[in-house]
């Protein structure tokens, strides 16, 4: 435990300590939302000088991708007046910028709303986007204009819970205390039979099962005010398109994985997002799924190839660079398949560039 109480980290961790000796073990939801609370506050997490690179920061054909995408549905939809550019964790702000810009030349000049709650963030990004509104959640969100919704990498650091298959039935799994004072995964006591899909109800002991019901609640909030306001949404993020046992809460710190349970508040806390519940909530909250697709192809679909030519040939001496861009965005070894597109949209609204027609479960 650290000895520094005064520290981001070493405050948490004596809160989490305090807290777990005095009232018994807490869930790993809690712990994940408190540590991100902590972490994002404190700190500009992007780049290479912080602790992870998304895809915004590598390349600016991601963005622009995105920006066509929207200009491209809006327009079919309709051009509906009034239209509004809204980020979900929108970093430093580096996805938007590409993407207005973008989307400008599609003709979509979109008020601009960001929703975020770090303050080190918000400071970056009033400098990239002095004219955008900013909001703590969705509740403040213009409730009178189509939303043109973005979130990237934004549902992944959203609180997990984990149900654990014990010997005597399903339980949560929970962060105690061992005897040297470290943070542990324990299972906790109260039976949780109930909350297992019926799928993996009889799972072997030691099966994890993962659900964020934050995620959900954003990905709900987005689809009913889009199948109401008029928009579309896109959902990036790593994670899978059929449903799943096993723990897959990580940590990084300095572009490294480290234990989730040390140094609560130090580093990113992520978790991978479960795309095939997420499509049946956004469907029963009244917007049209578009699909799921991995990322790899979606943006090989939107064209990520011809601009990387266009950009090589643009400033050849960086053409080994671009082109090594687009291949971590896109190779499945690295962010192709890993990470999945999801869109959504009003349900008058036409089809989404880029998307297979697959239902819910991923099938195509």
């Amino acid at each position: 435990m650290s000895s520094n109480a005064n520290s981001a980290a070493g405050g948490l961790t004596a809160v989490f300590a305090r807290l777990i000796a005095a009232t018994g073990p807490i869930s790993i939801a809690h712990y994940m939302a408190e540590s991100n609370a902590r972490y994002y506050a404190a700190r500009d997490p992007l780049g290479a000088a912080g602790d992870f690179v998304t895809a915004p920061e590598i390349s600016q054909m991601f963005g622009e991708l995105i920006g066509l995408w929207l200009a491209d549905i809006w327009r079919r939809a309709g051009s509906p007046e009034r239209p509004c550019y809204v980020e979900l964790g929108p970093g430093r702000g580096t996805l938007a910028r590409d993407a207005l810009r973008a989307a400008k030349r599609g003709g979509l000049v979109p008020d601009v709303h960001f929703v975020e709650t770090s303050p080190a963030l918000i400071s970056l990004q009033r400098t990239a986007h002095p004219s955008a509104t900013w909001h703590h959640d969705l509740s403040s969100l213009p409730t009178d204009q189509p939303l043109l919704i973005v979130a990237n990498e934004f549902l992944d650091a959203l609180p997990v819970r984990q149900l654990v298959r014990a010997a005597s039935g399903w339980r949560e799994r929970m962060v105690g205390l061992d005897a040297n004072g470290a943070f542990v995964p324990v299972v906790g006591t109260r039976p949780m039979d109930a909350a297992v899909p019926a799928l993996f109800a009889d799972a072997g002991e030691g099966a994890i099962l993962e659900a964020s019901p934050a995620a959900a609640a954003v990905v709900q909030d987005v689809a009913a005010r889009i199948a109401v306001q008029g928009g579309a949404a896109l959902f990036i993020d790593y994670g899978f398109v059929q449903p799943q046992l096993g723990s897959t809460l990580q940590a990084v710190r300095a572009h490294r994985k480290v234990d989730p349970f040390v140094e609560p508040g130090k580093a990113d806390l992520t978790a991978h997002v479960d795309f095939a519940s997420l499509a049946a909530i956004a469907e029963a909250a009244g917007a049209r799924w578009l699909g799921t697709s991995e990322q790899g192809g979606w943006l090989a679909a939107l064209g990520i190839g011809a601009r990387a030519g266009a950009l090589a040939r643009a400033a050849p001496e960086a053409a080994e660079a671009i082109e090594a861009a687009a291949l971590r965005l896109t190779a499945p070894a690295e962010m192709g398949t890993l990470f999945k597109v999801m869109g959504l949209a009003e349900p008058g609204w036409p089809d989404g560039a880029g998307f297979a027609r697959v239902n819910a479960e991923g099938r195509a």
